[in-house]
């Protein structure tokens, strides 16, 4: 009797324990401050930035990581959300924003050691439609379309994925993500204006990316779609490209601008866009990554784990040999001139042979 007198007791403690765990309240991600993790460097990561000569890098769960020293050494930054993060951007050296799923803008003053929230989707949606209800309110048919979006955000919920950021200074900047979502800011991120009407994508494509080459602002997307900002700084219009597939990114340099997608695709433009070829890389792997180093040389990374380089202004591309291959979503050249990669498994750096001088 006494041996089930003690089974009864235990199950009934097991049972009162299962209720306190299942009682526990649910917290949003968007509420719930990012949870330190000793693996956090060597699990997924989404976009690597530099920060003076900090490296700074992003991922899923709220996870922000920097290093003072090449990337030897990664600490983790103070995050208000739990939500997936996906890029991030870096005006000065202490002054950066990253954006991420559930309509997620963060800013951060001291170089990414400590982030703010400044916007997240749950209040996204509402901001929105108020834009274009006042607008449609002083007058004009055009609005309708764009009311008709802010409502559909509202009834999204916070569920709105923002893909990428750029700040041209520490004042003005945008975030681009799913569905045509384009917002703008001229204080720092205090305020986030839509552009929804102001690019040339009526189908509501996604926007994957933001880069600034030389003077000109683009945005790639899905389906074919790259656009530019006009001249007068007011409207993305689209350029006209002979691939129908997703870009992931654009990058540059005076006189040379390369966008890159799905498949290996690439196509080089030396004319600010308006004309492109295709560049033959011999990849089946979608290019995820890009970057310059010192050199002017281009650097694409593929979701394979595949590495290539152009030395003659992105004309031709070779592969890189690697002694470990890891998939790669995020590329930047640090303060040493190392490349620093990042993706599903984390953080690696490679340590690349300079050219040759003439």
């Amino acid at each position: 009797m006494a041996f089930f007198k003690r089974c009864s007791v235990m199950l009934l403690a097991w049972a009162a324990l299962q209720g306190a765990v299942q009682a526990e309240p649910y917290v949003d991600v968007l509420d719930l401050p990012a949870q330190p993790s000793a693996l956090a460097a060597s699990s997924a990561l989404r976009d690597v930035s530099v920060a003076g000569t900090r490296l700074v890098a992003v991922g899923p769960r709220g996870h922000i990581l920097y290093s003072d020293d090449q990337g030897s050494h990664w600490q983790q930054a103070q995050v208000p959300v739990s939500a997936d993060l996906n890029a991030l951007s870096f005006a000065t050296a202490q002054l950066g924003w990253a954006v991420g799923n559930d309509g997620v803008i963060l800013h951060s003053r001291d170089g990414g050691q400590r982030w703010e929230k400044q916007l997240d989707g749950r209040v996204l949606g509402e901001q929105v439609l108020a834009y274009y209800q006042a607008r449609a309110q002083a007058g004009g048919d055009q609005w309708a379309r764009w009311v008709g979006e802010g409502e559909r955000l509202v009834a999204e919920g916070a569920d709105k994925p923002l893909l990428d950021v750029w700040f041209s200074d520490p004042l003005h900047g945008f975030a681009v993500g799913v569905f045509n979502l384009l917002l703008h800011t001229v204080d720092g991120g205090q305020h986030w204006t839509p552009w929804l009407e102001r690019s040339d994508n009526p189908q509501g494509l996604h926007l994957t990316g933001l880069a600034s080459v030389d003077g000109a602002l683009y945005i790639s997307g899905e389906q074919g779609l790259l656009l530019k900002l006009s001249a007068d700084g007011e409207r993305f219009q689209r350029l006209s490209t002979p691939y129908a597939g997703t870009y992931f990114g654009v990058i540059g340099k005076p006189g040379t601008l390369l966008a890159y997608g799905l498949r290996g695709h690439v196509l080089r433009s030396t004319d600010g866009g308006a004309q492109w070829q295709a560049v033959k890389t011999d990849l089946t792997s979608s290019i995820t990554a890009a970057s310059l180093d010192a050199s002017g040389r281009f650097w694409l990374a593929s979701q394979a784990g595949d590495l290539l380089v152009s030395g003659d202004d992105g004309a031709s591309f070779s592969p890189v040999a690697q002694t470990q291959r890891a998939p790669v979503s995020g590329a930047a050249f640090d303060s040493a001139a190392d490349l620093v990669l990042v993706g599903e498994r984390g953080i690696r750096t490679l340590a690349p042979e300079q050219p040759q001088q003439p």
